[in-house]
């Protein structure tokens, strides 16, 4: 049975499934939602909307909406399936093995990667600021849940996509659909070199707590120390991944 509803934040979705920019506009379809895919926020098998509702969502005529998706199934992301019952559906794609990620990570110079941290940790930090001040209590569930799921998550792949949906949904906590935008387009980025160091399990639970900790002073309306916290806790991340760099 295809999946229709995921358990992932609204205001995450939202902002996926809302209008594209208007210049490229099938570049930006893929991009929006290849990177949606590629980082958890549409469930594996979940069927995407109609054709003429998707289209209406991201500001797009069918047309454009028809080569975006022609160019997602090119690319391995959506399947199509005709006759009753049949429409497009997402297709969760595989990680690269590891000797991949570390060839992936070798296109990176130390200087580049600790740039996108800079921006990554901006971002963060901004939004665990304004969700802080913003936020009300139920908005704050699927950070939760996330945090959680990221305690039981075996492998890197499902570790490395539970790190980049708790930011996120962060961002969509801020109730910003274009910082929530941003994160995801960063995620695309560097999600999957995330595979090389969250495969430490050490790690992964200092992720979570840092999450944890995080939610918390959200919660508490902390803006101050909760942008501090999600900065720190990209830093962190991104100081591993240089690490593992440097040993290229």
């Amino acid at each position: 049975m295809a999946v229709r509803q995921h358990e992932i934040d609204g205001g995450a979705r939202k902002a996926v499934f809302s209008p594209v920019d208007n210049r490229a506009r099938v570049d930006a379809v893929v991009r929006r939602l290849g990177d949606a895919i590629e980082l958890g926020l549409l469930a594996d098998g979940e069927q995407l909307p109609g054709e003429s509702e998707l289209a209406g969502q991201l500001g797009v005529s069918t047309v454009t909406l028809r080569e975006a998706l022609m160019a997602l199934r090119q690319q391995g992301l959506v399947t199509t399936r005709r006759g009753r019952g049949g429409g497009s559906f997402v297709s969760l794609p595989e990680v690269p093995a590891d000797d991949r990620l570390r060839a992936a990570l070798r296109g990176w110079s130390t200087e580049e990667l600790r740039d996108l941290g800079d921006h990554w940790a901006a971002l963060s930090g901004a939004a665990a600021r304004l969700a802080a001040q913003r936020t009300e209590p139920a908005d704050l569930q699927p950070l939760r849940r996330t945090a959680e799921e990221l305690v039981h998550a075996e492998d890197a792949a499902a570790r490395s996509r539970l790190y980049g949906r708790f930011h996120v949904e962060l961002a969509a906590a801020a109730q910003s659909a274009r910082l929530t935008r941003e994160q995801v387009a960063l995620q695309s980025e560097v999600g999957a070199l995330l595979c090389l160091v969250l495969a430490d399990d050490a790690y992964r639970e200092e992720v979570a707590d840092r999450h944890r900790a995080v939610i918390s002073a959200v919660q508490d309306g902390a803006h101050e120390t909760a942008g501090t916290l999600a900065e720190r806790c990209v830093r962190a991340s991104t100081a591993r991944l240089v690490a593992v760099r440097l040993t290229l």
